[in-house]
């Protein structure tokens, strides 16, 4: 054993650092690995820059960093080849907590080309590894000529140990001396587990292990080939990720490939975006546009952000704007700051700038590929369109960049601009206000006799079927100028858009009193309000809708609205429109007894309920039966 030369007190404000750092400090455990790695990386890469500064001649070698643990002495070992320290830089840099190498080693070569990226972070970090240890060494020879190697012990007090030791190679040892609570550690597959969420992508080899493989080793007398086996190094991550390549030298493919690796049973992506910034902040990463639909939820969570190409978190709703939490992908920033663990993000101005930087990117790449090819982009629209309105409801920026790609869809299955919408019907939708009336709906199977009668008046039809089109049409109200947009099913197609045309009742209004009273005996249903109606004879005889505002309202408290919450345990209100001037209407004034109208009234209300899918249970066997008695 090696003569202590020196021991000491660590230089820190307070002795309670050590509990602090174990219970408060890094909330989950794992990460202690991830520090040390990272310490490692730093260490190798400020030898790569000296080497490329002229400030290191000698060989580089295998710059291979080594995670190992041992079970039976209940230690984990990572090991480097980097830069090293000396016994007086092991005291400056790990005695001085949170004091940080980095800036010295700036600012000694402050006038070399990108000085900027040799920083490395001495501290903290390594203070993570008394999480999990009840004693750690490091024992380091530094890569300058002539020095000794130095090992320091220290048990998780304020006292440590300074001696000479054995080293040969250039580089740090950390010996982590696991304790009793946190001996889940000393697995392979745990460890393996943290390496690969934590390190794949460091740009430093990471070797955890070893492995056989078969290979080639000649043939034989009969020229078959023959193989042997051989033992590898297992390395556990890609130190050239595709984010850090530039995307001048990469195909389709390569994106895609990246893709599965990241997301191995994900449905291939529709695009993506490369972002590469180096002004005003630094940010690399890729975006990808994954096919969304109306799953919507279950998405998010899905971008990864790193530091250095250091994995921090999946949770990046600062960083990213919250309606593209749905996209998937990585993003790369040493500028995004964050707490003292590198476990979540500090939210600051640089954040905010990012934030705005890639809601722009996704807007340029949007409008870019709806001008070079709109036929591609229309068939991507049904997958896309949940981003964009998303965009348009909560960011008033996107809008503005948005409005000129975004597309409304009618129910033959064409595309148009807003522009272009507007062009198409001002003409025969605009009401006597002089108010542009968009018709929409959400469920053409259950509409269609609307969307017929609307068609029958050269009406246009709007597809507006998603999860958030409830909101995006409030916001296109706010934004569209004199226009007005209405469900197909909100009134009689006569009322959708008030012309201040006005059909002739065959009616007098002592036979519309009649036939009101007569439908209202025959509905028997308080939240029904029945109206007698002058319409075209070739509508239906009744119909049922619930106004533009009720339906919205009650959508909105479906959805959790706030202030109209309390409509959700109402009952639903409908308007019955029965057609004047619709034969039935007659047929129902002429029939001998009370009880002959009541039947054929409550006949056409229930051919009006069958047609929205609304006759159901007992009302649904019994319309049957009468329908038979009817025939027969």
């Amino acid at each position: 054993m090696a003569a202590v030369q020196e021991k000491g007190t660590i230089s820190i404000h307070t002795e309670n650092i050590f509990p602090i750092i174990k219970k408060f400090l890094y909330s989950d455990h794992e990460i202690f690995l991830r520090e040390l790695v990272s310490n490692a990386v730093d260490a190798t890469q400020k030898l790569k820059k000296l080497t490329s500064l002229g400030e290191f001649n000698g060989e580089l070698g295998d710059l291979k960093i080594e995670v190992s643990f041992d079970k039976k002495k209940k230690t984990i070992t990572v090991s480097d080849k980097g830069i090293g320290m000396t016994a007086d830089e092991v005291k400056k840099y790990i005695n001085q907590i949170a004091f940080s190498g980095a800036a010295e080693f700036v600012e000694k070569f402050k006038d070399k080309a990108d000085a900027k990226d040799i920083i490395g972070k001495f501290g903290l970090g390594f203070y993570s590894a008394f999480m999990v240890a009840d004693k750690v060494e490091v024992i380091s020879k530094s890569y300058q000529e002539g020095t000794e190697a130095a090992k320091w012990t220290c048990d998780g007090s304020t006292e440590f140990e300074l001696s000479k030791a054995k080293k040969e190679t250039r580089g740090t040892d950390v010996i982590l001396h696991i304790n009793a609570d946190s001996e889940e550690f000393l697995d392979e597959w745990r460890l393996k587990g943290i390496l690969e969420k934590y390190c794949k992508f460091l740009p430093v080899e990471i070797k955890f292990g070893t492995k056989e493989e078969s290979v080639e080793d000649g043939e034989d007398k009969d020229g078959k080939k023959k193989y042997k086996t051989v033992t590898v190094d297992r390395i556990i991550n890609n130190t050239q990720p595709l984010w850090m390549r530039s995307p001048n030298e990469l195909k389709d493919e390569d994106y895609l490939s990246f893709y599965k690796e990241l997301y191995p049973f994900g449905e291939d992506p529709l695009f993506w975006i490369h972002l590469n910034v180096d002004y005003p902040f630094n940010l690399t990463g890729i975006l990808y546009f994954p096919k969304v639909k109306n799953d919507f939820e279950v998405q998010k969570n899905k971008i990864q952000l790193y530091s250095r190409q250091v994995f921090i978190t999946d949770e990046v709703k600062d960083v990213v704007p919250d309606f593209l939490m749905l996209l998937h992908g990585v993003l790369d920033s040493p500028d995004i700051p964050l707490n003292v663990s590198r476990s979540y993000l500090q939210s600051d101005s640089n954040v905010k700038k990012i934030s705005q930087h890639i809601t722009k990117k996704v807007a340029d790449k949007l409008q870019d590929m709806f001008k070079k090819d709109r036929t591609d982009f229309e068939k991507k629209w049904d997958d896309i369109n949940i981003f964009v309105k998303y965009g348009i409801i909560s960011d008033e920026k996107f809008y503005d960049r948005a409005k000129d790609f975004t597309l409304f869809k009618n129910v033959d299955a064409q595309y148009f601009t807003f522009d272009e919408y507007k062009e198409k019907v001002t003409t025969n939708q605009t009401d006597k206000d002089k108010q542009l009336v968009y018709l929409y709906t959400t469920d053409p199977g259950k509409q269609d006799s609307f969307i017929q009668a609307a068609k029958n008046k050269a009406y246009d039809v709007l597809l507006l079927n998603g999860i958030l089109d409830n909101h995006f049409i409030n916001t296109l109200e706010q934004k569209l100028e004199k226009t007005q947009i209405k469900r197909v099913d909100s009134d009689t197609a006569d009322k959708l858009i008030d012309k201040d045309e006005k059909n002739e009742s065959v009616l007098s209004k002592e036979e519309e009193e009649q036939v009101k009273g007569i439908f209202e005996k025959a509905i028997n249903n308080t939240n029904m309000t029945v109206a007698v109606n002058a319409m075209a004879t070739d509508e239906l005889p009744v119909v049922i809708t619930m106004s533009e505002f009720m339906r919205r309202m009650k959508d909105m408290a479906k959805m959790g609205g706030g202030g109209y919450a309390f409509m959700g345990s109402m009952p639903d209100s409908y308007n019955v429109a029965v057609n004047g001037n619709h034969s039935i209407v007659q047929k129902i004034l002429k029939a001998e007894t009370e009880e002959q109208k009541t039947r054929l009234a409550k006949q056409a209300f229930d051919l009006a309920l069958l047609s929205q899918n609304m006759l159901t249970g007992a009302d649904l066997t019994n319309f049957i039966k009468r329908s038979v008695e009817f025939v027969a």
